[in-house]
């Protein structure tokens, strides 16, 4: 079985490094306090607090903001991941006496649980009833950890949403608050901006790219053992800077070609780099087209690995708003410097577009 995993949740062998951001989060959650973890989308966020959740024997509730449209669909969704750890008739007393009562419906044959309120319902009471029942249930020895993914999102939701979530969950004594977010400037803002009803909620933590050495170790203790496998990790890693899901889709490509004799270890980087861009060539092109011409020439200045100053053509303050943008739609990613996302994307632009 291809030992490289990567566009899901990565966990158990599949699972790369983060041993001390593990140690780390542990330790902030073997607290009464919060953590906001933040980091460019496709960083193993996720993968990370879910591997976290495996070492603690207690109950966690995980939810993604960029699936609410509204207040009401995040109080839904609440109440949904709480009934999966406790059995709807214990709980059903206390949803009864929700100021508003929601809408619950059971699958008979699969057995799940979908909750829905009316949309013209008062949203402040309902988070504020699904938040209350989640601290409720909560044991202060094994406190309820709740994971929201994209938390910038909370901007979409209606007005004060941010206000109201913050006034509810600064109450609570039962609940280790996770929150991760992929926006750096937007989560930024939420949790270090003295005006955000969310500033200095809880620790902030960035997650970097995994080490090179480590990554290469990873890399290289799972391809082929009749190659060169420490030459292939290298090889690898130049193209992808250690980008964990560009570094695990490469690796998967070249253990394929490797293992199935379409190249040998003098080409299979090189091969699979080209399969990965034709693959994508389409879906390159059509993004290529959406960018005005601003966009168009930092994406390909970046592609050449030169900075933005490198460009006379382009003005300081137009150059900043248009980089803003493109990092906000995750095109481009800020580390040590500002860098196209996607290197694949970036080796096409040099092909077609330079």
């Amino acid at each position: 079985m291809n030992p490289f995993k990567y566009g899901t949740i990565v966990d158990g062998e599949y699972f790369t490094d983060r041993e001390r951001e593990m140690r780390y989060i542990l330790q902030q959650i073997d607290s009464p306090n919060h953590l906001i973890l933040i980091s460019p989308r496709r960083f193993g966020k996720t993968s990370l607090v879910s591997r976290v959740a495996t070492h603690v024997d207690r109950p966690v509730i995980y939810i993604n903001l960029q699936k609410a449209t509204c207040t009401a669909d995040l109080a839904a969704m609440l109440l949904k991941a709480l009934f999966k750890l406790h059995p709807l008739e214990s709980l059903k007393y206390h949803v009864q006496n929700f100021r508003v009562v929601p809408t619950i419906t059971t699958d008979a044959l699969s057995g799940n649980i979908e909750v829905s309120f009316h949309p013209a319902t008062d949203t402040a009471s309902i988070l504020e009833d699904a938040l209350g029942l989640i601290e409720a249930t909560g044991d202060p020895r094994r406190r309820t950890i709740v994971v929201l993914d994209e938390f910038q999102e909370i901007a979409s939701l209606e007005r004060g949403t941010d206000k109201r979530l913050r006034a509810i969950m600064q109450q609570q004594q039962n609940i280790n608050y996770i929150i991760l977010g992929s926006q750096e400037s937007m989560m930024t803002e939420i949790f270090e901006q003295k005006r955000s009803p969310f500033y200095h909620f809880g620790l902030l933590m960035h997650l970097s790219k995994i080490p090179h050495d480590d990554f290469l170790r990873y890399i290289a203790d799972r391809m082929p053992p009749e190659c060169d496998t420490t030459a292939i990790a290298e090889a690898i890693l130049r193209v992808t800077d250690c980008h964990p899901y560009y570094t695990q889709q490469l690796a998967s490509q070249v253990w394929n070609m490797l293992t199935y004799g379409e190249a040998d270890e003098g080409n299979a980087v090189e091969l699979s780099i080209e399969q990965l861009v034709r693959i994508h060539d389409l879906d390159f092109e059509r993004l290529w087209l959406r960018f005005n011409t601003t966009d168009r020439k930092i994406v390909q200045l970046l592609s050449q690995g030169r900075r933005l100053s490198d460009e006379p053509t382009l003005r300081s303050s137009t150059a900043y708003s248009a980089v803003r943008r493109l990092v906000h739609a995750g095109y481009v990613i800020r580390t040590d410097e500002f860098r196209l996302e996607d290197p694949f994307f970036s080796l096409w632009v040099r092909e077609h577009m330079v």
